[in-house]
């Protein structure tokens, strides 16, 4: 098979991250992030931002993140959930890993990303601590979070969460 653009160069890039759950009145719940939806490009500057209370006005996703030096996947998901959702969390079982492509703002990079993900439960902490990477974080019922998280990988990472859970 011949490169379609020889000259691109491919990274490769790994991140981990968590599924964190609870069991509320029998219900299983998840933790997505949230970013607020901007206004399309063209559209006026002074334009107001979306109705921050609707759920449909921001793109949801579960926290994950890039390795520091010398961390482990593990240790990094754990760091990564903390810090993106501000709870405190532990590790019950792996969920494998997904991965896709992207072409990156950089002429001629293309981006092979890998994304290991963790089944989690909290143990302390509070989504008031989260860093300002995502405008909110929240809990969601499974049915509610399979509809709404934005990346089709994601929603099979959840998916494969729920079974997990299921199963014990």
């Amino acid at each position: 098979m011949t490169e379609k653009n020889p000259g691109r160069r491919v990274e490769t890039l790994v991140s981990a991250g968590g599924v964190v759950w609870r069991r509320v009145d029998g219900q299983i719940q998840a933790v997505l992030c949230g970013l607020t939806l901007r206004a399309k490009a063209g559209a006026a500057k002074s334009q107001q931002l979306p109705d921050t209370s609707k759920i449909e006005n921001y793109r949801w996703s579960l926290a994950k993140g890039t390795p520091d030096p010398g961390e482990t996947l593990e240790e990094t998901a754990l760091r990564e959930v903390r810090e993106e959702t501000g709870l405190e969390v532990e590790i019950e079982s792996p969920l494998g890993a997904i991965d896709y492509w992207f072409v990156g703002r950089e002429a001629g990079v293309r981006f092979h990303k890998t994304v290991h993900y963790y089944l989690m439960t909290p143990t302390g902490g509070g989504f008031e601590l989260h860093d300002p990477e995502f405008d909110v974080v929240q809990w969601f019922t499974s049915e509610e979070a399979l509809k709404i998280l934005a990346y089709a990988n994601e929603t099979e990472v959840l998916r494969r969460a729920l079974k997990a859970i299921a199963e014990r």
